[in-house]
């Protein structure tokens, strides 16, 4: 049997750790912190769970990955469907979708979220929120972590294999990664009623811009992608206040039945390529798995077999 220690236990190393004793590995877990900790990347209730993507190639990964969620457990996803906002037609996933099969909707009107005028409104059924912390839960059932346990060297697991999934740490085990570290902020907001679809605002230049999720907790969470500034991951950072105005004032525009005045404001670290891919590459007994660049929460549980394919295979 192989020996498996998979350093990280956010949302890339559950998954990891998950796909890796599905295969029958023998598998240790190490986390420097607790295993609910908020100084990563994966904390949190919900992230957005969905398949449209402007590129084929990022819609099969989330359909692999939609797989996969189904077999941890179905009920991990809330499917509340999708809204993707563009101010060109162009810019949506619309020829990707067509191209890889799936079915949307171009809309008009949606309830509850004002659409720009001439703006192109794109709607997912099959879409929603993965339940962040139920999630990484369900990936670990059955596999004990170390936390607080601080790994100052992958030379020092003896085991036949290491995976690495540190998220913002993981300059420090393997130097030389083409990544660099933000710190982003959320914000939450009061809404009653039944959850909303995520809705996600496509930027002039076709990337996304900003974006609000269903939160089991105050109702609403929304955010400005990729607007924070560079972080060390070792700093205990605050919600930057301007970002938080930013997030306020998208929430007046797009959702007039909810009240602007955030109930609660976080951060959360980024661990990003230029290009915004992952990270999954094998380095003698290392296996990496920097796999996030801000959107890789849902593509956790295809992200962790193909990791564990790197170690075993």
């Amino acid at each position: 049997m192989t020996r498996v220690a998979v350093v990280g236990a956010g949302v890339m190393g559950c998954a990891a750790a998950w796909a890796l004793r599905e295969r029958g590995a023998d598998v240790d877990v190490y986390e420097q912190f607790e295993l609910d900790n908020t100084r990563g990347s994966s904390h949190g209730h919900s992230r957005i769970f969905r398949i449209a993507y402007p590129d084929p190639y990022w819609i099969r990964f989330a359909q692999e990955a939609y797989a996969g969620w189904k077999d941890l457990d179905p009920d991990v996803l809330g499917l509340y469907g999708l809204v993707e906002l563009g101010p060109d037609p162009a810019l949506t996933s619309a020829r990707a979708l067509d191209e890889c099969g799936v079915e949307y909707r171009l809309v008009t009107e949606v309830e509850g979220i004002v659409v720009p005028e001439g703006w192109t409104a794109l709607h997912v059924a099959d879409a929603g929120v993965v339940y962040a912390d139920r999630a990484r839960h369900a990936f670990l059932d059955g596999i004990d972590v170390q936390t607080n346990t601080h790994v100052e060297s992958l030379d020092d697991l003896d085991t036949d294999v290491v995976v690495v999934t540190a998220g913002a740490w993981i300059g420090r085990l393997v130097p030389g990664l083409p990544v660099r570290v933000t710190r982003e902020t959320v914000a939450y907001f009061h809404r009653e009623g039944a959850p909303p679809p995520s809705v996600v605002d496509l930027a002039d230049s076709g990337g996304h811009d900003m974006y609000a999720l269903y939160d089991p907790v105050h109702g609403l969470k929304a955010g400005a992608h990729h607007a924070g500034a560079a972080a060390d991951p070792d700093d205990l950072g605050e919600p930057d206040p301007a970002i938080v105005e930013r997030i306020s004032s998208w929430v007046r525009e797009r959702f007039p039945d909810v009240d602007p005045e955030p109930v609660e404001t976080d951060t959360c670290l980024y661990t990003s390529t230029d290009d915004q891919t992952f990270v999954l590459d094998r380095r003698g007994r290392v296996v990496v798995g920097s796999a996030c660049s801000g959107h890789g929460f849902k593509f956790a549980p295809a992200v962790g077999r193909r990791l564990a394919a790197l170690a075993l295979e």
